[in-house]
């Protein structure tokens, strides 16, 4: 069988980043699309997993696309397929099972400590060596929970990961490069001016953040991710 995964791109900037390399190292077949200009599947059955990423839109803006993502969500927790979201993605899980997306106090851009959880250690961040992490962020919306949520990750501002069923949403990026950063600090630069942010201070060879770190943590993730998956389809 084809080790099929979707992987839903909500705008050119934020890709896979590293997580690319690390499915095709396991033999997944990556089925990659850019909303809107394709269309999103109604059947999370047809893959093995499902990945939607970030983007600077808002789920409140009720974008047809952003709309037809959740009924996919959905979709893939009734039918028990593995999903990960990041950042956006993470706000359209959290809306899509019955939490509230909104407009966070304050945004969270660059390098910010978050603490795991318990139940991350057993599931999504098993084999992490510290209950805390440095991680990137650029995101300014928050979430409030579904009920039957369970929190994997928090920072002293917001929830910053967690799990619902199948699907598990993360509000950081672990899959960013630094190329990646570099790219977004041009894409979004009107938005570090409003927030007075330089885009050196972003980049991970500053003293507050590395790429190899991060990409250790991604690798963290994507294992334990993919057992999932394998586990899911020996059922």
């Amino acid at each position: 069988m084809t080790k099929k995964i979707l992987s839903i791109q909500n705008i050119s900037c934020e890709t896979l980043g590293t997580l690319k390399e690390l499915f095709k190292s396991e033999g997944y077949h990556i089925k990659n699309i850019q909303v809107p200009c394709e269309p999103v599947p109604k059947d999370a059955g047809e893959y093995l997993a499902v990945i939607i990423l970030g983007g600077p839109m808002s789920v409140y803006d009720r974008l047809n696309h952003l709309e037809d993502e959740q009924l996919l969500i959905r979709d893939a927790i009734i039918k028990n397929i593995p999903l990960l979201g990041i950042c956006l993605g993470s706000q359209l899980i959290a809306q899509a099972t019955g939490g509230r997306v909104y407009k966070g106090a304050q945004k969270e851009i660059g390098w910010y400590k978050v603490n795991l959880t318990d139940d991350a250690l057993k599931s999504l961040f098993k084999g992490a060596e510290h209950k805390q992490m440095k991680v990137f962020q650029w995101h300014g919306d928050t979430y409030d929970l579904p009920s039957g949520a369970r929190v994997l990750a928090y920072s002293d501002l917001y929830p910053q990961a967690f799990r619902i069923g199948s699907a598990f949403g993360i509000q950081f990026h672990l899959e960013v490069s630094d190329k990646m950063i570099r790219r977004w600090t041009r894409v979004y630069k009107k938005e570090l001016a409003e927030q007075h942010l330089k885009a050196e201070d972003l980049i991970p060879s500053a003293p507050n953040g590395t790429a190899d770190d991060l990409f250790d943590k991604c690798k963290l993730v994507f294992y334990n991710f993919s057992r999932i998956i394998s586990n899911t389809t020996s059922i």
